[in-house]
């Protein structure tokens, strides 16, 4: 159970959708992860971990506009992804995000510092996924070689040098 205080509770400034104020949240996952997550229609059970633009990320990165700051929150989701790539040698070497949009409520600083690191206290519903981002099958060789070495600071680096792709929820189900 993570316990916060109250000034560590908002996550991001909310942002309008319908009547509900959500936040958008990006979640590390592998492959294996996302094809489960999208089978079931949800992420879970909670807490789920993540990363968004959390008080302590927005003073680190003062300068950087909201653009910037929720890919710096993307970014660090995707290396969290190396760590659960390490733990299921099973699961495709590829990098994967899947952005959500959750009831700002439902989301905590996970540790008040500049990682932007979150825990979202309720399961996530498929309504809730807005998007993901992919490694390229040519990122393969490099996340492999940051997986069996977590510590190889030029693995890691190599991994970084590689973008992305995005996909639309409708297109998850295809990956």
């Amino acid at each position: 159970m993570h316990s916060t205080s109250s000034s560590q509770r908002r996550a991001h400034p909310s942002r309008p959708v319908g009547n509900d104020a959500a936040v958008r949240v990006y979640l590390p996952m592998t492959m294996t992860e996302l094809a489960a997550a999208t089978a079931a229609g949800s992420v879970g059970p909670a807490p789920v971990d993540g990363f968004a633009v959390t008080p302590g990320l927005r003073e680190w990165f003062a300068e950087g506009d909201d653009e910037e700051l929720e890919y710096a929150a993307q970014a660090r989701a995707a290396a969290a992804s190396i760590a659960r790539l390490v733990a299921d040698p099973s699961a495709p070497r590829r990098r994967v995000v899947l952005a959500v949009d959750v009831d700002d409520a439902s989301v905590t600083d996970a540790d008040g510092l500049d990682t932007g690191a979150v825990v979202v206290d309720a399961a996530v519903p498929s309504t809730s996924f807005v998007s993901a981002v992919v490694d390229d099958v040519a990122a393969i060789p490099d996340v492999t070689r940051a997986v069996e070495d977590p510590d190889d600071a030029d693995a890691a680096s190599d991994v970084e040098d590689h973008q992305l792709l995005w996909f639309a929820v409708q297109e998850l189900t295809d990956l």
